[in-house]
């Protein structure tokens, strides 16, 4: 299959019952990058915000300690960029739930923002790194909001073809987090490089697809249209980005 004919993960509508977490924030000086008026939040800042929001209703619900959380794919939609010190609303719920993963969708809603994401999760045992089942009180915490609708831990990507342009990357040691890998949200920062030629107004529609983790030192970057694929010098595939 080509990436051009792969639709995107599904934003589903916010649920007619069930939780739903909110929280608020404010974006940062280093959350945004200049454009000569306010400062557009950048791709990797709305990233760790939904990761961040998607923590802190885990806590909330009473599920801190319990498996480690990793994430499988992740879709930013964005029509209207956040900016630098706009008062934002994050609202988060769980869209989907498989026996090991489950999905959630965040609006990030302000003045001038306008963001949808989904983003599937998998939780492992932090002893052994293996999946973990999800236990009887998360399905009754967070059920509801699902609907029944089922998630799926499998890729979907295409890899990279054979002949697809290459260039050099680097992840930096700070770019690692607690499981001692590449956050997620850094993986961003490639898509965050294909912009800045790009008109202000743009719309953003993007999903990346996470494979085997990564370490900081030198990447590759491939490259075919829309497409992305960020692997190892020994071409370990780390990550895919389909653009729409």
């Amino acid at each position: 299959m080509s990436p051009a004919a792969l639709e995107p993960t599904e934003l589903m509508p916010a649920p007619a019952a069930g939780r739903v977490f909110e929280v608020a924030l404010r974006p940062g000086i280093a959350d945004v990058i200049g454009d000569g008026r306010e400062g557009r939040a950048r791709l990797d800042a709305i990233a760790r915000w939904v990761q961040d929001a998607a923590y802190a209703d885990f806590v909330d619900a009473g599920f801190e300690g319990r498996g480690a959380w990793v994430v499988r794919r992740t879709r930013l939609q964005v029509e209207s960029f956040p900016r630098f010190g706009e008062q934002l609303a994050l609202r988060t719920f769980c869209s989907g739930i498989g026996r090991f993963c489950a999905e959630r969708r965040t609006t990030i809603a302000g003045p001038g923002a306008a963001v949808e994401t989904v983003a599937l999760w998998g939780c492992l045992d932090a002893s052994t790194w293996r999946p973990m089942r999800l236990a009887d009180d998360f399905l009754a915490a967070y059920g509801e909001s699902a609907a029944g609708r089922k998630a799926s831990f499998r890729l979907r990507h295409p890899g990279p073809p054979d002949g697809a342009e290459r260039r050099e990357w680097r992840f930096r040691v700070s770019d690692l987090d607690l499981a001692g890998h590449v956050n997620n949200a850094h993986y961003w920062d490639v898509v965050e490089e294909q912009l800045p030629d790009r008109p202000e107004s743009a719309r953003i529609d993007a999903e990346i697809e996470y494979h085997a983790p990564a370490q900081p030192g030198p990447a590759v970057v491939m490259s075919e249209g829309d497409a992305l694929w960020v692997a190892g010098i020994d071409d370990e595939l780390h990550a895919s980005i389909l653009r729409w």
